[in-house]
């Protein structure tokens, strides 16, 4: 089997034609055509995960945020992209991304967050325009409800946050919820006229917290926090694919944020 009967998997639950016009989807570094050793799954491809796909003998590296964003003109190592890209062609690693078009699914990174807040009669809160049942976060409800106080405590521990960032809580107790994976502040205005109580994503700006206006409690979780679990779900997903296969999930905490 080759690197490419992955990708099309992986496509197939996540097309690439879903990702944002920004983005950096796909095949980033290395052949396709390749046969397939074994696959390290990760958040961030880093120069750590590297050497753990290389002690592995893993020939892949999927991650959810692409190695390569922006253009790179020169190849020197003076960066950590660089030297990733690097030792990857060195030691002929792939690295392939999942990233805005695995956002842009019912089933993807925002709905793995609202599966483990246990969230019901959920749908994507931001629907693309004519594509079916695909677009930006999630909305959902709690079933009997919770209240505001332990919802909040809740979310701390099932994403381990090492903090929220919150606005004011407005009522005793919360049932409709929006959410969404990574930077999600382009989703308030959407969650707002949905009527969500609480919206959950990361690296929301301070004056827009001013946003709320009293209508919504936004809480920010932090990014890291926010789709940790993807590697999960992309194994999860892999695992039932290609069940004789070796997928490791990358033990390499790439989250830059520290808490004090």
């Amino acid at each position: 089997m080759t690197l490419q009967n992955v990708f099309n998997a992986l496509e197939e639950w996540a097309p690439l034609h879903l990702q944002e016009s920004y983005d950096n989807c796909g095949l980033i570094v290395g052949k396709a055509d390749q046969s397939f050793s074994g696959a390290v799954i990760c958040l961030d491809c880093t120069e750590a995960v590297i050497d753990e796909a290389i002690a592995l003998g893993a020939n892949v590296v999927i991650a959810h945020h692409p190695l390569i964003f922006s253009g790179v003109k020169k190849i020197t190592g003076a960066t950590y992209v660089e030297r990733c890209i690097i030792k990857a062609i060195q030691h002929n690693i792939a690295i392939y991304a999942i990233h805005t078009n695995l956002d842009n699914v019912l089933h993807g990174v925002s709905g793995k967050m609202s599966d483990l807040l246990s969230l019901q009669n959920k749908k994507i809160l931001l629907p693309k325009k004519g594509v079916g049942n695909a677009g930006a976060g999630i909305i959902g409800e709690i079933k009997g409800g919770m209240g505001a106080v332990d919802f909040m405590n809740q979310i701390k521990s099932v994403f381990g946050a090492g903090s929220l960032r919150h606005t004011e809580l407005l009522k005793d107790s919360v049932s409709k919820i929006a959410l969404c994976g990574g930077s999600g502040s382009f989703l308030l205005e959407e969650a707002i006229a949905q009527q969500a109580d609480v919206f959950i994503t990361s690296d929301i700006k301070y004056h827009q917290f001013f946003d709320a206006e009293s209508r919504i409690v936004i809480v920010d979780i932090g990014h890291y926090e926010a789709e940790k679990f993807t590697k999960e779900l992309i194994c999860e997903f892999l695992s039932e694919k290609f069940p004789t296969f070796a997928l490791h999930l990358s033990k390499i905490n790439t989250n830059p944020v520290n808490y004090l």
